[in-house]
C-alpha cells in the first residue's frame, strides 16, 4: 500500500470541496472494498451486524451456488477458499477482528454441517482445507481476542475438531490438527 508523499497531501488541500467529492465518488465505483468501508464508516444504518449478515450471504452463496456434482470436492475446496477471502474482507472492512474469526466458524460450520460426507471421498482436498482452517483458528483467536471472550469460542471449536478427527484422514494429515482448542492459565 503506497504511503501519500507530502506534496499528495498539500495537493489534496488545494482541491475544493467538489473537486475532493468528484475524486471520492471516482475511487469508490473502481474499488467495491473502499466503497463499503466507506459505506461501513460515513452511513449511520451500516452496522457490524449488517456486514456480518451480508457476508454470511455471500459466503452461503459461495457453497450452495458454485459447488457443482460433477467435481464437487474440487468446488467445495475453491467454496472454502473464496469465504475465507470473504471473512478476510470483512474484516478489512470492519477492522474487526472477532467479525472474521465468528464467519471463519460460520464456514467450518458450513463444511460440516452440510457436505460432511465428502470427509470420507477418495479426494483428500476438501477435508485438508476444512481442517488446516480449523487447525488455524486456535492460534488466531488466542493472538486476535481478548483472553475474557476466549471461553465462548471453546464449546464450538471442540465440537468442529472432534468432527474432524473422526475420520480417518485425519491420521494422514502433514500438519498438527489439535484435538481441543486448550485455553492457556
Amino acid at each position: 500500500m503506497p504511503v501519500p508523499s507530502i506534496d499528495f497531501k498539500k495537493a489534496l488541500k488545494r482541491l475544493s470541496e467538489p473537486e475532493k467529492e468528484a475524486l471520492l465518488l471516482r475511487a469508490v465505483r473502481r474499488d467495491a472494498e473502499l466503497y463499503e468501508t466507506f459505506r461501513f464508516e460515513l452511513l449511520a444504518d451500516v452496522t457490524l451486524g449488517q456486514i456480518q449478515e451480508e457476508t454470511a450471504d455471500r459466503i452461503h452463496e459461495l457453497f450452495n451456488v458454485a459447488v457443482t456434482g460433477r467435481l464437487l470436492n474440487r468446488s467445495l475446496v475453491k467454496a472454502v477458499r473464496a469465504s475465507i477471502q470473504e471473512a478476510a474482507r470483512a474484516r478489512r472492512i470492519t477492522k474487526n477482528k472477532q467479525l472474521e474469526i465468528d464467519l471463519l466458524i460460520y464456514i467450518l460450520r458450513q463444511c460440516i454441517d452440510h457436505y460432511s460426507g465428502q470427509f470420507d471421498s477418495v479426494w483428500d482436498g476438501f477435508y485438508n482445507a476444512t481442517a488446516r482452517l480449523a487447525a488455524r483458528l486456535p492460534p488466531l483467536i488466542l493472538k486476535s481476542l481478548h483472553e475474557d471472550l476466549w471461553v465462548e469460542y471453546q464449546s464450538e471449536l471442540n465440537d468442529i475438531l472432534s468432527e474432524l478427527h473422526r475420520r480417518k484422514k485425519s491420521h494422514n494429515l502433514k500438519f498438527e490438527l489439535p484435538r481441543t482448542f486448550e485455553i492457556p492459565e
